[in-house]
């Protein structure tokens, strides 16, 4: 990481690290540097802790969905290897996980899916837009209030990957599949071809650090 990590940490911090290596086993990464802001860390803790709550109108594998997504697009390597595997878990199809890079040609994914997927590739890719015909294709699924909720989840997985990546945050081997994150702005424009080159490398695995 570009910035060195502390090796004590407020009382403020400690309650979130503790439930990080309880669920994960381990304490994040990118936690070890927003520890250092205990007030932020607290603040962008709680507000994915909603975003991502069981009652959230927005599907789970769909939350999943997006936060892997725009990591791949950010070429956040700890934002795929952690949301990767949380897709993992609640995603029981290996081959709609693998084909998440070339969704637009996947005959994997619902239209209510892409929907989705095109809406947080517009906010995410420098130079799209969101269009009238986006919201309208979301107006499907989702209220008014749901669209807010889900613009908050793309902007704040948006957020956690620039994040990582400005600060080179590394993976922790939490996710095996190959799920690639781009490498280029070209590479964001044309996902099928980004997505079946075959000289990139998987990201870590639950054998690797």
């Amino acid at each position: 990481m570009r910035i060195l990590t502390k090796n004590t940490f407020s009382l403020w911090v400690k309650p979130l690290l503790w439930l990080q290596a309880r669920h994960f086993g381990k304490v994040l990464n990118p936690a070890k540097l927003w520890g250092r802001k205990p007030v932020l860390f607290w603040l962008v803790a709680l507000f994915f802790g909603y975003l991502d709550r069981k009652k959230s109108p927005i599907d789970a594998v769909i939350r999943s969905l997006v936060c892997v997504r725009v990591s791949q697009l950010n070429n956040c390597a700890f934002c795929v290897d952690a949301n990767g595997m949380k897709l993992a878990e609640r995603c029981h199809s290996v081959e709609k996980i693998k084909a998440l890079a070339n969704w637009q040609s996947s005959e994997y994914f619902s239209e209510q899916e892409q929907a989705v997927l095109a809406y947080t590739e517009a906010m995410t890719i420098t130079g799209q837009h969101v269009s009238d015909e986006m919201l309208t294709a979301l107006a499907a699924w989702y209220s008014s209030d749901d669209i807010v909720e889900l613009t908050a989840l793309v902007s704040f997985q948006n957020l956690s990957a620039k994040f990582n990546t400005a600060l080179d945050v590394p993976a922790q081997g939490f996710c095996s599949l190959p799920i690639q994150p781009q490498t280029s702005s070209n590479s964001q424009k044309n996902t099928t071809q980004a997505s079946s080159d075959s000289n990139k490398k998987p990201l870590g695995s639950l054998d690797e650090k």
